[in-house]
């Protein structure tokens, strides 16, 4: 869970990248997509997970050394990265002064769907057959479960649905005005 809510916190950080790239659309549309569906997807899938913390914490310490060493290493990294002169910040330029009528979503869509349309046409052929594999796996038939079938209830006729029972009426006891005692 904590990862996922910061996975949360990364797509907004990516988020501001963006605007501060002066590209309005595509934060928004991280924001929209990644934080808004593909998140809640996330954390719904570890919800429903059967996680059993105790046998997860059982080889904390065997992986331990390892641990500390990738810590190391990324802490390394880093320093490197925000003081090192490969990275520096002289190489970046300004970004170029667009007019005031100038739509970045126009330009997106403009070379999205001229230079490439294949590669996006790619992916969501990818991504349906995503869609129709997690669908057709997780769909199974439960034992236990009631179904409706809806071409028998469109067949079913008042005789069916109506049964009178033909009863004598009962009478109910006199009531009586001496209460009873139990010795």
């Amino acid at each position: 869970m904590h990862a996922a809510l910061f996975l949360v916190l990364t797509f907004f950080t990516s988020a501001v990248i963006w605007l501060t790239l002066e590209a309005e659309f595509l934060a928004i549309s991280l924001v929209l997509v990644y934080v808004g569906a593909v998140m809640v997807l996330f954390l719904f899938v570890v919800m429903m997970l059967d996680i059993n913390i105790a046998r997860l914490r059982e080889g904390f310490v065997r992986y331990l050394p390892l641990g500390i060493a990738v810590a190391v290493i990324l802490f390394l990294l880093m320093i490197t990265v925000l003081t090192g002169t490969t990275f520096s910040t002289e190489v970046i330029s300004e970004p170029v002064a667009q007019a005031a009528d100038y739509s970045n979503t126009k330009a997106l869509g403009a070379v999205l769907y001229t230079e490439y349309v294949f590669a996006f046409e790619i992916a969501a052929v990818i991504l349906l057959v995503a869609i129709v594999a997690a669908i057709s796996l997780t769909m199974r038939k439960r034992t236990h479960t009631k179904y409706q079938n809806p071409s028998a209830q469109i067949r079913v006729t008042k005789a069916d649905r109506l049964r009178i029972v033909k009863m004598k009426s009962s009478t109910s006891a006199p009531l009586s005005s001496e209460p009873t005692s139990s010795k």
